[in-house]
Parts: structure tokens; C-alpha cells; sequence
């Protein structure tokens, strides 16, 4: 499998002690996060549950990020000029494997939770959601 022309992973240091643990999710001097985030928001989504397929037209990256429970994500290239095209990229995220995911948003992508714990997925899109529009 080869990795997704644009696609990026970045392993979260995770900082643990007898309290807890800490984890960066975004730091401006990353080069993951590459244009700039415009927002950012959570979605909690139940066992089993999938929330998938969908690609951005409009320019949008999306940068996933699970911290709580496990996803796996997909990622397919139809982008008709890509080296990659026709690739299909899985990633399981979460809890036990802290990392950050940039995903070229005119990429086809979605994500499933695995397991019987919710999961909780951050996204810092490139764009501002349009509710009057929306890109997906």
C-alpha cells in the first residue's frame, strides 16, 4: 500500500503521570498543519458506527485527531492528476495509538468506530463550515 499523495501522520507525544496524561493535538510550529486550520470541532459518534463517505471540493484539508476511544479511518484517491490515484489508505487511531492525520479533502475519506466505547474525533479543517453550502 502506498501512502496517499498529501496524506500525513504525525505520532502525539503523550505525557503521562500518577494524574493523567497530556497530550499537544496542534502546535503552529507542526508542518502537518499545512494551510493553516480555520476552525476546529469534535464529534462524538457511538460503537460501530461509520460516518463516511465524503471528499471536500473546495480546497479543504482536514486534520483528524482521536482522542478518545479507537477509529479506523479510509482514505481513497480518485483525484484524476494524482501519482496515487486509485490507492486506498487505512489508519486505526485513537486512545493506545495517539497520532494526527492530515487528509487532502478532495480525497474520499470517512471513519468507523471500532470496539463498544464511544470515540471522540477533532477535526481542524482548513475551512469555515458553510451551513448555508456546505462542502461535502
Amino acid at each position: 500500500m502506498a501512502q496517499i499523495q498529501g496524506v500525513e501522520l504525525r505520532s502525539l507525544q503523550v505525557n503521562a503521570d500518577e494524574r493523567g496524561h497530556l497530550v499537544e493535538i496542534f502546535r503552529e510550529d507542526w508542518e502537518l498543519y499545512d494551510p493553516e486550520p480555520s476552525m476546529s470541532y469534535y464529534s462524538l459518534s457511538y460503537p460501530g458506527v461509520i460516518r463516511g463517505w465524503h471528499r471536500h471540493t473546495r480546497g479543504q484539508v482536514d486534520h483528524f485527531v482521536c482522542p478518545s476511544g479507537r477509529i479506523k479511518i479510509g482514505i481513497y484517491d480518485d483525484r484524476e492528476h494524482s501519482p496515487t490515484q486509485g490507492e486506498v489508505n487505512k489508519y486505526i487511531i485513537g486512545e493506545h495509538n495517539q497520532k494526527a492525520i492530515r487528509i487532502p479533502g478532495d480525497c474520499w475519506h470517512g471513519f468507523k468506530v471500532l470496539g463498544n466505547k464511544q470515540a471522540i474525533l477533532i477535526n481542524f479543517p482548513t475551512n469555515l463550515y458553510n451551513y448555508d453550502d456546505p462542502d461535502e
